[in-house]
Formats: C-alpha cells, sequence, structure tokens
C-alpha cells in the first residue's frame, strides 16, 4: 500500500495519461487496482499505482496485449522480457510490411495484374535456397552452348544477390526486378548474345580466359591496391614507394603473355592508362541511354547486396606517370 498522497481517479489518469474511463476499465479487468477506496466507494490512487498505470499505457501503445501486462504486473514475467518478446514480433511485422511495401510500389510503377501480384508476394517470400535456385537457373541457361573460355561463366554467376534477413524496401524491389528478370526467357537471350558478341572473340576471348580474370580479380586486384595505397597517402608517382608498387602489378600483368617487363612495355602501359578516360567517355557518349542486359543485371545485384558503387575515379594520370619507364631505361 501507498504511504505517499493519495489522488482521486481524475487526477490519477491526468496524470498517467489516460481517460477516466481507461483507468477505470484497467481496475475492473484486474490489471491495476486502486490505492484504496473512500468510505463512499470513490477510488484513490497513490504515486506508484499513478506510475503503473503509466506504465500499462506505454506497453499499450506499443500493441501489448492485456494478458502480456497483467503476467508483467503479476510477476510473471519481467519488463526486459516482455519487451523483447514484443521487440520480436514487432520486427517480424515490420519485416512483412516493408516486404508488402516493396510489392504495391512496384505493382504501381509496373502498372501490375492481379498474376503478377501473386507472383511478386511470392518472390519476396523465398528463401534463401529458392533464391539461389533462380540464380542458378538463370546462369545454366545461359551458359548453354556459350562459346566462351572455359571457367567464364562460373566466374559470372560467382556475382549473385545476397538479400539481408533485414532487406530495405529497395532491396526488395531490387530483388522483385531482378527475379522477374531472370526468368525472362527474353532477358535470358539478351544476356547470352551479349555475352557472345562480347566474349567468343578477340579481344574479348582473352579477357575471358581464366589467367586475365585470375589477375583482374586476385592477383592484379591485391597489387592494384598497393598502387592506390601509395596514391592516398599523398606519395610522388616517381617514388621508391610507387615505383616498387606499380613495378610490381606490370611485372605480373606480363606473366599473362609469358614475357618479361621491358621499358618499352611499360611505356605502353602508360600510355594504355593515359588513354582510359578518353575512352571511357566515348563509350559513354556512344551507349548513352543504352544499358546492356549484363550491366542492369550486375546494377540490380548491387542494390540487392547494398554494395555502393565506386565514387572516385582511378587516377589513371597518376598511375601512367608511375608506369612510364625511367629516362635511362633502368
Amino acid at each position: 500500500m501507498d504511504n505517499h498522497e493519495l489522488y482521486p481517479i481524475g487526477d490519477a489518469a491526468r496524470r498517467s495519461g489516460l481517460s477516466v474511463s481507461a483507468v477505470r476499465f484497467y481496475a475492473d479487468a484486474g490489471i491495476v487496482a486502486p490505492t484504496r477506496l473512500t468510505g463512499a466507494g470513490h477510488r484513490l490512487y497513490g504515486i506508484d499505482t499513478i506510475a503503473r498505470l503509466e506504465l500499462v499505457r506505454t506497453l499499450r501503445e506499443l500493441g501489448t496485449n492485456l494478458d502480456e501486462i497483467r503476467r508483467l504486473l503479476e510477476g510473471g514475467t519481467t519488463l526486459h522480457g516482455l519487451l523483447t518478446t514484443h521487440l520480436e514480433i514487432v520486427e517480424r511485422q515490420e519485416h512483412t510490411l516493408r516486404a508488402r511495401r516493396a510489392v504495391l510500389r512496384t505493382l504501381i510503377r509496373q502498372g501490375g495484374t492481379a498474376a503478377q501480384a501473386v507472383l511478386m508476394h511470392r518472390l519476396v517470400s523465398m528463401t534463401d535456397e529458392e533464391r539461389e535456385q533462380v540464380i542458378d537457373d538463370f546462369w545454366n541457361d545461359v551458359g548453354k552452348g556459350l562459346d566462351v573460355p572455359d571457367g567464364f561463366v562460373d566466374r559470372l554467376r560467382e556475382v549473385r544477390p545476397v538479400l539481408p534477413a533485414d532487406p530495405t524496401a529497395a532491396q526488395l524491389e531490387a530483388w522483385i526486378e531482378l527475379a522477374d528478370l531472370v526468368r525472362d526467357p527474353a532477358f535470358r537471350d539478351a544476356v547470352r548474345s551479349y555475352l557472345h558478341d562480347t566474349y567468343s572473340t578477340h579481344p574479348g576471348r582473352s579477357i575471358a580466359s581464366a589467367p586475365f580474370q585470375h589477375f583482374v580479380y586476385e592477383s592484379g586486384f591485391a597489387l592494384i591496391e598497393e598502387v592506390l595505397a601509395a596514391h592516398r597517402a599523398g606519395e610522388s608517382p616517381r617514388s621508391p614507394w610507387a615505383q616498387q608498387a606499380v613495378t610490381r602489378f606490370m611485372e605480373e600483368a606480363m606473366t599473362l603473355s609469358g614475357t618479361p617487363l621491358t621499358p618499352e612495355d611499360r611505356n605502353r602501359m602508360a600510355d594504355g592508362f593515359r588513354q582510359i578516360p578518353d575512352i571511357e567517355r566515348e563509350m559513354a557518349e556512344e551507349d548513352a541511354g543504352a544499358e546492356d542486359p549484363h550491366d542492369r543485371y550486375l546494377s540490380l545485384v548491387a542494390v540487392v547486396n547494398g554494395t555502393a558503387p565506386e565514387e572516385d575515379a582511378l587516377p589513371y594520370a597518376w598511375i601512367a606517370e608511375a608506369m612510364r619507364a625511367p629516362a635511362d631505361g633502368a
């Protein structure tokens, strides 16, 4: 029993943020009884009891049901346990609502039909294993009869969507679009045609070869990172650090042709790096408004995976200067 000042039901309601009728309801439901009754039967509430009413109001606003609140107040559970359980429920509801939002937004944007609504709902409800199978089916079909170097399609299939356990609406929308695309026979044909046209003949075939792919994504990638580290540190392209890093990179690149690195090779590579910005600009102008199907696949995978695009262009001029052979040919 409270030993502090007692308040009539109107004051208790005002202090707890509840209506008088709600305070009466919680008392009649056995949730929070008044501290005591007057001789005339009027309900009086102490500070501790009013605090319990405030807790009840907060929990109700969070969606907690009366049975759970009663268990808490009767000592059948702890506040931490109750809130943890309720948080899990809310997070499940949030996940469901996010998925529904993604489906609705996609349907509205595409002017979808009832059949598409069913399909999209199924796409966002897939298990990880089902999503993996969708991507595997896509690459298995695209790779059929494709005349490219062995292992190239397997390298491409390594770049695949991994929807996180708690995806954003944007990630869900990207997955819906991607899953819809990779199931489309026309899109599969377009990707197959693009890969065939790009990598079945020289120089694309050389780029798709296993040694070149290994260099680009593994050995060479690590070495170019060393070169970029020197640039980020503010080193001169002719500094010992930059020269050691760029020489290791070029020597590894020359293993693709099985020949040693010469001053002529260094200058040829330097000229190539200098020209890259102009080549990229020309390609962008030629392809303005167009996106090849494989790039579309990659861009959607990046959104699903939450992979941020590279914002900073490579320092081509700095790298080219570092690659240039010393004037004495050493």
